[in-house]
């Protein structure tokens, strides 16, 4: 039996069809929704929501009564109060739970609330993905009722006082409908395991006994199991193992650096669907196949608004200004980056998530995740976004038939001018001053305004090849494995000191950079 066969609860199927209405009027009544429910909380008290629920145009009062905030303002200004046990504070009642993130560059845990409203917001979000499923040509649905390998964070929450707090996947397993558990692996018990090395060993010891279909993480932790797998039981590829694997569910990450070399693992093709899933709530899903972008969650759980990420709202180092422009969804331009700020059913209020997003196809609000807003290079104004390195960094695989899993990139002090310091894994030979010459020519196609730099104050772009495993290493040093955590596409400030710390270390510099 597939999970798209299963008959769900009359809840759930009157949500599901809900009629497709036009963006601002759906984004409203999510807005109205949050209103009415947190209006007698202390947040909403003090921020009148009772005058924006009677206001002719809400949206508008909504950002004129409510500031924006980021985590450590929202933190504490109000969210510590849940924490310390308070209820009624940004959302109803008292928060159980608490997704642990800690981001791609910062080192503390942020705390995010998580509600029984934004799972299940979450959940019908999930289900709506698969039954988009039905549009796909040649699709194998068969695999849908195999096994699913879900590689994410522990199920064995932290306990605090009086909540509990992990990974939101982990929350996630651990509150999954029954339904779903006879086809969840790696199963309870090792979900639970927290040493990530013993959870893939764990893993590559059951694998023999499982009929995966469909896999679902972040593509640099999937990659590295898969391999691990197949270099155990000394396969040709993963499918000699599981021949019904028909289809990844990755996202957080781009996966076009990913794609060639995780591709060398497979003994057939596979379907890839792409999720933005953060901790703060399911944001967008690609809901349609060869889709450019994923379509935006408009009329469930979620108010978007969005914030032209430019010289004007953000400083050089990526910080929000204390009254941004902030746009609703019917306002937005395709071609243009934003900065998204959320409000949930969470209490989670115009907050800025750190993500970049572009519109690529306004009707059907679709997007593509472009990069951080900390994340970014312009030393000298040349807006180096994550989005072009990442596509650089696939032309360059193509070009030279290479597989470049992991990269950073740092600015750098040349003389009294600056430049772009990159680290590349790569485990493949490749000479680096021709793979940085093609990188920065890539780029100047890419990106006008970089090319114009290169011409003056940009004047170097430096490359150095590692391996793969340095990155990896570096991410156990920092206590960054599994579940949601990427390697920072650029790095600034203790990060970047750390990691140079951590390649001068000679211990780590042994599996050298010799191809550099």
């Amino acid at each position: 039996m597939s999970i798209i066969d299963l008959k769900l609860p009359n809840s759930i199927l009157k949500a599901l069809r809900l009629p497709q209405n036009n963006l601002r009027r759906d984004q409203l009544k999510v807005l109205k929704k949050l209103l009415k429910k947190a209006r007698f909380t202390s947040f909403g008290q003090q921020y009148r929501f009772d005058d924006i629920l009677v206001s002719k145009h809400p949206g508008k009062k909504f950002q004129e009564l409510v500031p924006t905030f980021n985590y450590n303002t929202i933190y504490e200004q109000w969210w510590h109060k849940t924490i310390e046990g308070q209820s009624d504070i940004c959302w109803p009642g008292k928060i159980k739970y608490y997704a642990l993130s800690s981001g791609t560059s910062e080192s503390a845990s942020k705390y995010i609330p998580i509600t029984n409203d934004l799972l299940k917001g979450n959940k019908i979000v999930m289900i709506k993905q698969l039954l988009s499923l039905r549009s796909y040509e040649n699709f194998p649905f068969s695999s849908l009722s195999r096994g699913w390998l879900t590689l994410g964070g522990s199920t064995e929450l932290q306990k605090g006082a009086g909540y509990y707090a992990g990974d939101l996947s982990g929350i996630t397993v651990k509150k999954a409908p029954f339904w779903f558990q006879p086809f969840y692996k790696p199963g309870k018990k090792t979900a639970k395991q927290k040493d990530w090395n013993k959870k893939i060993k764990e893993i590559v010891d059951n694998a023999p006994q499982w009929d995966i279909g469909c896999l679902v993480g972040v593509p640099a932790w999937i990659q590295l199991c898969l391999e691990q797998v197949i270099e155990r039981y000394q396969l040709n590829d993963i499918h000699e193992l599981w021949p019904n694997l028909a289809f990844f569910v990755h996202g957080g990450v781009s996966f076009e650096p990913y794609k060639k070399g995780f591709e060398k693992l497979l003994g057939k093709p596979i379907t890839y669907i792409e999720t933005y899933l953060a901790s703060e709530g399911f944001i967008a899903y690609q809901d349609r196949q060869y889709a450019q972008g994923m379509r935006l969650v408009t009329n469930e759980h979620i108010f978007l608004e969005f914030v032209p990420f430019d010289d004007v709202n953000f400083t050089s180092e990526g910080e929000m200004i204390e009254k941004p422009e902030a746009l609703m969804l019917h306002e937005v331009e395709e071609g243009k980056d934003y900065a998204l700020l959320i409000s949930t059913v969470a209490g989670t209020w115009r907050y800025l998530i750190g993500d970049t997003i572009r519109f690529v196809d306004k009707e059907r609000s679709e997007i593509i995740i472009t990069g951080r807003t900390k994340h970014f290079l312009s030393l000298v104004g040349e807006h180096l976004s994550v989005d072009n390195m990442n596509k650089a960094i696939q032309m360059a695989g193509t070009h030279f038939n290479i597989c470049i899993p992991e990269f950073t990139v740092a600015g750098i002090p040349v003389g009294n001018f600056f430049g772009h310091q990159w680290y590349v894994a790569c485990d493949d030979a490749v000479d680096a001053t021709a793979l940085a010459k093609y990188i920065d020519e890539c780029l100047n196609e890419l990106n006008d305004d970089y090319a114009v730099e290169r011409k003056s104050a940009l004047k170097e772009v430096q490359l150095e090849v590692l391996s793969e495993k340095h990155f990896m290493d570096f991410m156990h040093s920092k206590g960054k494995v599994g579940g949601q955590h990427k390697f920072p596409r650029v790095l600034k400030g203790t990060m970047l000191a750390d990691w140079q710390h951590f390649l001068a270390n000679p211990v780590k510099k042994q599996a050298e950079r010799s191809r550099a």
